[in-house]
């Protein structure tokens, strides 16, 4: 067996920074800023963009541990690299969608992540090659002391621990491990004789044209791969264990088109992202209250492109319902079209050992292949792997509770970006940034030093994300839960949490540390000194409006 860099991948390990975007060396490091962005992604850029608007008095930095900006859009490389929401929910409500592709490709996204950086003068506050390696947060002082691993350009040379403080500590790195993706432990495969990659790290000099190509998977990667390699491989194989919902959608929308031929730019972004948001929470809504209709109907919208109903029940009819786990979009129906051509097949089967030849299934099948891609999933990992620590003791996560999809109980003034599981991911980041803002703000208002969210009474645990995708599964344990009402429940609603997330009443959910306290040198109300709250501590104010 060949294996690519990304079959076992390294810790640490960089994707090397294309030579336009190679940012400058040597960019010092503050001793303290007033706020810290974990990640410049497309969650991080944001966040930074709505910072420098909306409360524009604050110093603040951006953290990449990697070597160029972008986030998922800058690491992930394998062909065919797509966005698998619509641009004009996917982007930002402040940064119009301009090209003519709502369902736009990995490169596309890039682009745009840099220009909106570039246009809000946020790529000057990026320090490349820091990694936040531990975080912790003083009571008595009220603020973060972080520590950081910075890493020289080309990787060469041992990384320099040093440390700096900030006052408030906000984490967009979302919730995936970036340097590690979910590898099963396949029977046989060192006996293979062929390649073996991983999508999460795709070799740039990997040669599949003429070749045959096995993709293991049913998702989001897997969908996007299959039409892709298809145009220069010998024949592309998609191997599922159980099938997905799979939704062909228009890679370019034409009621956008019109739109923006007779609206400013401004404008017609804002119709056509209303638009967008409607359709897509109907459709789940229409999904999760009626799932044998929506089973039907998109078993009929499958068959109309594929024409061959067996097919469709075969290998696209899951057990499941739609929406249970998330729903997999292809523009144009690219997919199907392979499929159509011959160009590609979909085998639902179980794998019962490679060999050196390819594959051989339970059904006794061998599917013969010179490169093997395992789009087997990711794994998750909490806040980019911070964690973090209230008065030198660690935090226990999974016994914290979530406020607004964005605080967490027991840890003073630290924000997260989790975005929607069955909606654009920016569509919820922009909304927590736009409250982290609103929770600064109000902090400097009222002379706050520190803020924590804390319910008035117990809490019914619920799982932080509510699917059942087996990525999911493995690593959610290790989360924060959400709660059973209120503020603490993280819904999966746009609509209800854009019309109530800028109106909750902060001083009924939020303690607060008044700044003379922390002045003179007093514990916050009447904590004890290395004293780390925990749920057992975080039911003692009333709680925001059910």
């Amino acid at each position: 067996m060949t294996t690519s860099a990304g079959s076992q991948p390294t810790p640490e390990r960089p994707a090397a920074p294309r030579p336009d975007e190679r940012p400058a060396e040597g960019r010092p490091l503050p001793e303290h800023l007033d706020v810290v962005i974990v990640g410049a992604g497309l969650s991080g850029i944001g966040a930074a963009c709505r910072l420098r608007t909306e409360c524009p008095g604050r110093s603040y930095g951006l953290l990449e541990a990697r070597d160029a900006m972008g986030g998922t859009w800058d690491l992930f490389r394998y062909p065919g690299i797509r966005s698998d929401s619509d641009m004009f929910t996917l982007g930002y409500p402040f940064k119009p969608w301009r090209d003519a592709k709502s369902i736009a490709d990995g490169p596309s996204i890039l682009r745009y992540i840099k220009e909106t950086a570039a246009e809000h003068g946020v790529e000057e506050h990026i320090h490349y090659r820091t990694k936040v390696v531990a975080a912790d947060w003083s009571t008595e002082a009220a603020r973060w002391t972080l520590t950081v691993e910075r890493r020289p350009e080309g990787a060469r040379g041992e990384p320099v621990r040093t440390t700096l403080t900030c006052d408030f500590l906000y984490s967009c790195t979302g919730y995936y491990d970036y340097e590690r993706g979910h590898a099963p432990d396949f029977p046989g495969i060192d006996d293979y004789a062929g390649t073996v990659v991983h999508p999460q790290f795709w070799p740039e000099d990997l040669d599949y044209a003429g070749k045959r190509v096995v993709v293991i998977g049913s998702g989001a990667t897997a969908v996007t791969l299959v039409p892709a390699m298809a145009r220069e491989a010998a024949h592309v194989t998609m191997l599922q264990r159980t099938p997905t919902w799979i939704s062909s959608v228009p890679g370019r929308d034409r009621i956008a088109d019109t739109v923006r031929s007779v609206l400013p730019p401004g404008l017609a972004h804002r119709a056509v992202r209303t638009k967008n948001i409607l359709f897509g929470i109907g459709f789940y809504q229409f999904c999760r209250r009626r799932p044998q209709a929506a089973r039907k109907l998109l078993t009929r919208l499958n068959t109309r492109v594929l024409k061959d109903s067996q097919a469709v029940r075969d290998h696209f009819t899951p057990p499941y319902d739609p929406w249970d786990q998330r729903l997999c979009a292809v523009p144009d129906a690219d997919l199907f079209t392979a499929l159509k051509q011959g160009r590609a097949e979909v085998v639902t089967d179980h794998i019962d050992t490679f060999v050196p030849e390819g594959i051989r299934l339970k059904s006794g099948k061998v599917l013969e292949a010179d490169v093997v891609v395992t789009a087997t999933g990711l794994e998750l990992l909490a806040f980019g792997g911070i964690a973090p620590r209230v008065d030198g003791r660690p935090v226990e996560l999974s016994r914290q509770f979530v406020w607004r999809g964005a605080m967490l109980t027991g840890v003073p003034n630290f924000a997260v970006c989790i975005g929607y599981t069955n909606a654009s991911w920016t569509l919820r980041a922009d909304l927590t940034s736009r409250l982290v803002c609103r929770v600064l703000n109000f902090m400097d208002r009222n002379d706050h030093a520190a803020v924590v969210p804390e319910p008035s009474r117990p809490l019914a645990e619920r799982p932080l994300l509510d699917l059942a995708a087996g990525y999911v599964k493995r690593s959610i344990d290790a989360f924060p839960r959400q709660g059973d009402r209120g503020p603490w429940k993280v819904r999966q609603n746009y609509l209800l949490d854009a019309a109530t997330t800028m109106r909750t009443d902060l001083r009924r959910t939020l303690k607060a540390t008044p700044r003379a306290a922390v002045r003179a040198g007093t514990p916050a109300a009447g904590r004890a000194p290395g004293h780390a709250p925990g749920r057992a501590q975080a039911h003692t104010r009333a709680e925001a409006a059910k």
